[in-house]
């Protein structure tokens, strides 16, 4: 059973922010530390910050000698099952940093000389120079460390999708980054009978790591290697029947080895070679699984948007049907705008409760028309509004959205409602706004949303071109 099926949520992994886990095993996705590094968001950063200085702290005790001390910090990174991600073919079991024993972690790390010598910088560096740390354990460390801001993440998801939380739960060990230890308390989280439930954002998974060793030592080490061995002329060089002179990568890997420790030793002699890599892979941090990659892994269906138009359609424009229209609006832009657009907040407060927005979306694009418009506009958070009117919009609710911009918060809106009668006089009012520089509008009708189904459904790629189209007139 799904967490999504055991709430009762009606709701498919498509039309939810976070990862839909098997309750009663692990789902073969990781967290990915490069694609955190790249979230353009303050939570995004608050994220990379923990991972950055847990792992600095550890180093830093190992390289000092205080044993002990780093011990008791990788004790905490031991088996736990409430994330539900990994290879467990059964029972979730977690491969953290700490599971068995963290003294043959600790003594990996402590005896390594890519420690000692300050080759090792970040966790993910461990799965290209540490021996016996893999992919799972790397995501399942991830995981245990992030557990404070995850909790929060999680928090958020049940409350935006209506899942009940048990009081005082025990919340595991969250890193305190300022204080440098792990604490405990007692938080509310989703219950089951499987015991609790951490979730995690769906764009920040992966099939697998960014950072491989095989693609490290092969593609990046060992070509230099080979340069080298050309230039000196070594023993290594082979002279072909053409007359041209080549050094294997077997030849290579037979004398100096070509596993992990092997790694160490020639990277540590050519340092700049892992930071080429590391330059790499920043550049090239894989996207976020698509709904047909996670269709394939949680064999689950993928999303059925034509059944949402005709919901969208069958709903009466007033009051009555207003937070039904809310609900189908939100599931549509979350498939369609998805992995631009997540984390999703339900009549978020601002001013101290005084205004409301309808829904909140985070800016985390990485490329289309909200990337983009990050580049170029402030926004941080795209804001939604939806008016289930059987009446022609105006000033009022214009003003209304635009309030909601702030230069901290963003100022990029959409305006959705049922039908428009004057778009030419609706578009010259969005207009209006933003050369008072009181925020951007786009205006978006049932018959705009169909629209933007069927280019989804024909080329996901061109999905923006309408909303692009629109920004082009308001600005100019």
């Amino acid at each position: 059973m799904r967490f999504s099926e055991h709430f009762n949520l009606g709701l498919t992994q498509p039309y939810l922010d976070f990862v839909d886990i098997k309750l009663d095993t692990d789902l073969p996705v990781f967290l990915d530390p490069s694609a955190i590094k790249a979230l353009n968001s303050p939570w995004g950063n608050e994220l990379a910050s923990l991972l950055q200085t847990f792992f600095e702290e550890v180093l830093t005790l190992i390289r000092a000698g205080s044993n002990q001390k780093a011990q008791n910090l990788l004790s905490s990174l031991n088996e736990r099952n409430e994330f539900h991600l990994g290879y467990s073919a059964n029972e979730s079991r977690g491969h953290g940093f700490g599971s068995g024993s963290a003294k043959s972690v600790w003594g990996a790390l402590s005896q390594s000389a890519a420690v000692k010598t300050g080759l090792l910088k970040d966790l993910e560096d461990t799965a290209l120079l540490i021996p016996g740390i893999g992919t799972d354990m790397i995501s399942d460390a991830i995981c245990n460390i992030l557990r404070g801001p995850l909790i929060r993440y999680t928090q958020d998801m049940c409350n935006f999708y209506g899942v009940p939380l048990t009081p005082d739960v025990d919340s595991g060990p969250i890193w305190n980054a300022e204080k440098g230890r792990w604490e405990t308390g007692l938080v509310p989280l989703p219950v089951t009978p499987f015991g609790k439930v951490i979730l995690v954002p769906k764009i920040l998974v992966r099939q697998r790591l960014g950072y491989k060793f095989e693609e490290y030592y092969r593609h990046f080490l060992l070509p230099q290697m080979q340069q080298e061995h050309l230039s000196a002329r070594s023993d290594l060089v082979e002279v072909l029947s053409s007359g041209r002179e080549r050094v294997t990568k077997r030849a290579l890997m037979a004398r100096f080895g070509k596993d992990k420790l092997a790694a160490v030793r020639e990277t540590q002699i050519r340092p700049r070679v892992l930071d080429e890599y590391r330059d790499y892979i920043a550049t090239r941090v894989s996207a976020p699984l698509t709904h047909e990659q996670f269709s394939e892994v949680e064999d689950n269906e993928l999303p059925d948007l034509r059944s949402l138009i005709s919901e969208l359609k069958a709903l009466a424009p007033g009051r009555d049907d207003a937070d039904k229209y809310e609900k189908v609006i939100e599931k549509i832009f979350s498939v369609v705008f998805y992995p631009s657009l997540c984390n999703p907040k339900k009549q978020t407060e601002l001013h101290q409760g005084r205004k409301r927005v309808d829904l909140t979306y985070t800016n985390e694009a990485k490329s289309g028309f909200f990337s983009w418009l990050s580049l170029h506009y402030c926004a941080p958070l795209i804001f939604v509004e939806c008016k289930n009117y059987g009446k022609e919009l105006g000033n009022p609710e214009i003003d209304q959205l635009s309030s909601r911009f702030s230069p901290s918060r963003g100022q990029v809106g959409i305006l959705v409602c049922r039908s428009i009668q004057d778009r030419k006089l609706l578009l010259q009012r969005c207009k209006d706004t933003a050369q008072d520089r009181r925020g951007y509008m786009m205006v978006l009708d049932d018959e705009d949303v169909e629209e933007l189904v069927r280019v989804y459904e024909d080329n996901p790629e061109a999905v923006f071109n309408g909303l692009r189209r629109q920004w082009d007139s308001l600005i100019n």
